[in-house]
């Protein structure tokens, strides 16, 4: 029991990047752009957090964290128009576009790291996102307390919080009804005044914004610098947390604490009877079987958005 409630915190600390990239990639595809570049978003928004982090705190700025948060977010709306440029006013292929900008990505951050630097990666930085040693009141509760308001960081409450709000916007507001009517039916939205390539451009944006912001969080959470390998494919679970709670914000908060859970497994599987004969190499797979293993289980009955991939042509009907 006290080796589950350690493993709480690793869990949500892990899956709070994962759930709001994935709010993200929900953005993208309701508006039918295909959004294969979060990876490359998460891994700029991580490099743009950690530097900005690491030079704030040079210069004895307090709340240098969270500060590289927003500037993070910027970063990744910025970067995200590259796919809103190619797939929906050049028209490109989406998967192809996003690949590229997945590549573009790390050659950038790194050759970025190098003139700044002087080093394939950023220093170090102090402190970064600090966890939350105990909530008032809430943290006295008994076993929840330990599990889910002690030692914990507040990017997953911000990731809850996000769900909230994104799901009342997709389902409960007049944007939100736009956004999903051009990724159903472009042509009848734009019969009905909606521009479809402004909202297709909204979409994405919103997509880099919280994918930029997924990659500092993580950064600034799980690690004291940044590296080339510092995203290491989250932007693909967080694809595959997108189909998995099909394309839903609830669902995604439960397939990010799934792949979470998967994460923090990897991490505690040695201290785990029965299974820490294995070696360590295997559990650092989990995240990615147990991704594999879900998308075969759910990908079948899943159905996206209708017109998600597909390049909007304002003559077809």
């Amino acid at each position: 029991m006290n080796l589950f409630i350690q493993m709480v915190p690793q869990t949500l600390m892990a899956a709070a990047p994962i759930i709001v990239c994935a709010l993200g990639g929900i953005f993208s595809e309701r508006s039918g752009v295909v959004n294969i570049a979060l990876e490359g978003i998460m891994l700029f928004g991580a490099f743009t957090g950690a530097t900005v982090c690491v030079l704030l705190e040079q210069q004895g700025v307090a709340g240098a964290g969270e500060i590289s948060l927003i500037i993070a977010t910027i970063a990744g709306t910025i970067f995200s128009l590259l796919l809103a440029l190619s797939a929906v006013s050049f028209k490109a292929d989406q998967t192809i576009a996003g690949t590229a900008i997945n590549m573009l990505a790390t050659g950038l951050t790194v050759y970025l790291c190098q003139i700044i630097f002087g080093q394939q990666r950023t220093i170090a930085f102090d402190k970064g996102i600090s966890r939350i040693k105990e909530v008032p009141l809430l943290g006295k509760i008994p076993v929840i307390g330990d599990m889910f308001f002690k030692g914990v960081y507040p990017t997953i409450y911000l990731a809850v919080l996000l769900v909230i709000i994104i799901n009342f916007i997709l389902f409960k507001t007049a944007f939100g009804m736009r956004l999903r009517s051009c990724g159903e039916h472009p042509q009848a939205s734009e019969s009905m005044g909606i521009s479809v390539y402004k909202t297709r451009y909204i979409g994405v944006m919103l997509s880099g914004a919280l994918g930029g912001l997924a990659g500092a969080m993580l950064v600034l959470t799980a690690g004291t610098q940044f590296t080339a390998g510092t995203v290491h494919g989250l932007g693909f679970i967080s694809i595959a947390a997108v189909i998995f709670g099909r394309w839903n914000p609830l669902g995604v908060l439960g397939a990010g604490l799934f792949f979470g859970f998967s994460q923090a497994l990897g991490v505690y599987a040695s201290s785990i009877p029965l299974i820490n004969v294995i070696p360590s190499e295997f559990f650092s797979t989990i995240p990615y079987v147990l991704t594999v293993i879900a998308l075969i289980f759910t990908a079948s009955n899943a159905a996206g958005p209708k017109a998600a991939g597909e390049i909007y042509d304002k003559g077809k009907r």
